[in-house]
């Protein structure tokens, strides 16, 4: 794929390496031959399933057990939104640049939601801006660790200290694409497709401390034993209690085969890469909303139609995303890219009419 088109997109969806769509493949003849089933079989995928755990909490630091499946971002803040029991008369501080996988849970909630003001403020306001929504009523500040919107890094460490609020951090454009630790966030989800370049549906919750917040979605794989007789039930240890559902088996081991080919060095390179990216633009007089320094989301406006243009520019092998409803287009920027793929941004970006 990466021969073929600049791929610029992985905001939505990381590239598969050959290794991960192998080891998929593979799985899956294996279970057309011999069924999904058998005590190997499932002894396998448990164990993986220990083994994933882990190497996500090596993405974002923090200890294993301290870490549940999900299939999403918006899986694992429900998990958190249910098990605080937020609801009418509570009250969330949030942002109105903030991704509808983070917003729609805790709209959903009922909660009262105080939204910073901050799509189009500089970087450096971002702090104080949500920091005035806080009040002695809230509950949890709920935002991003970086905007999908157009990449700025938001200041939840310092919002942490300061309020002494628990918080909620959406990491689906972090984790994978620049270094995290994500110690000291009280939550922290993973979206594995992203920037770990794993398969659709894969990722992870952080619950720093499992013994306050209480299970309520409540699963299979989240028990330690139960009587069924009894309507009873124990949940397993630490934040495994909280997984949700059994990740396919084919799903674990690519995501497997992903995390463990990661190189040493992608984040520096995916930092300079977009970096570079965003001097290109802006040197071709593109209006660039993001700052510099920010993560690796290059967000720039488009006078025309900007679906339009993302259509023409995969046309050309080129794969950015609109961002809609802002007349943004959005160049995800990855250790996998090189400066031919920027280069070729900006000569599809000079082929597109306006």
């Amino acid at each position: 794929m990466l021969e073929q088109f600049a791929y610029l997109n992985a905001g939505t969806f990381g590239p598969l390496s050959r290794t991960t769509l192998d080891e998929m493949a593979n799985l899956r003849r294996w279970e057309g031959k011999h069924g999904r089933g058998g005590k190997e079989y499932f002894e396998s995928m448990l164990a993986r399933r220990d083994v994933v755990r882990a190497l996500l909490a090596e993405q974002i630091s923090v200890p294993a057990e301290h870490i549940t499946l999900t299939d999403s971002t918006t899986q694992g803040v429900h998990i958190v939104v249910s098990g605080l029991a937020l609801g009418p008369g509570d009250e969330i501080v949030t942002t109105d640049a903030e991704h509808f996988g983070l917003t729609g849970p805790l709209a959903a909630s009922g909660a009262d939601l105080r939204i910073a003001r901050v799509r189009t403020a500089r970087a450096a306001d971002i702090f104080e801006l949500i920091h005035a929504q806080v009040t002695p009523r809230t509950r949890l500040i709920a935002i991003s660790a970086v905007s999908w919107i157009d990449g700025t890094c938001f200041p939840w460490h310092e919002l942490r200290e300061a309020t002494n609020v628990p918080v909620l951090v959406d990491g689906a454009q972090s984790a994978g694409a620049i270094e995290v630790d994500a110690t000291g966030a009280d939550f922290y989800t993973v979206s594995a497709q992203k920037w770990l370049c794993g398969p659709d549906a894969t990722g992870a919750l952080f619950v720093a401390d499992p013994e306050s917040l209480p299970p309520r979605l409540v699963a299979y794989p989240g028990a330690a034993s139960y009587d069924i007789a009894e309507g009873t039930w124990e949940p397993k240890p630490g934040a495994l209690r909280y997984d949700p559902t059994f990740t396919p088996a084919t799903s674990l081991v690519g995501l497997e085969a992903a995390l463990r080919e990661l190189p040493v060095g992608r984040f520096e390179r995916a930092r300079e890469l977009a970096e570079r990216c965003r001097e290109l633009l802006i040197g071709e007089g593109y209006d660039v909303v993001t700052e510099q320094g920010q993560a690796t989301l290059v967000s720039f406006r488009w006078t025309g139609d900007a679906a339009a243009a993302a259509a023409a520019l995969y046309n050309q092998g080129v794969i950015v995303r609109e961002l809609p409803g802002t007349g943004l287009l959005r160049a995800s920027v990855g250790w996998w890219n090189d400066g031919s793929d920027l280069e070729r941004l900006v000569e599809g970006l000079a082929a597109v009419p306006t």
